[in-house]
């Protein structure tokens, strides 16, 4: 499952949500900060990294 970073926008609090892509749409999931409970959190962008099972 993807992992998302969001930073609070209120406190300036960094933290990680593993959710499924499907719960990841703005509809469907509302983030909240574990830290101050506000609900104006913005994601971070951060690097990708892909298991395969093939060696290079």
């Amino acid at each position: 499952m993807p992992t998302y970073e969001y930073r609070c926008e209120k406190c300036g609090k960094k933290f990680t949500l593993v959710m499924r892509i499907s719960e990841h749409s703005e509809k469907k999931c509302k983030i909240v900060c574990p830290k101050c409970g506000s609900k104006k959190a913005r994601q971070e962008l951060q690097p990708f990294f892909a298991n395969t099972s093939k060696k290079s």
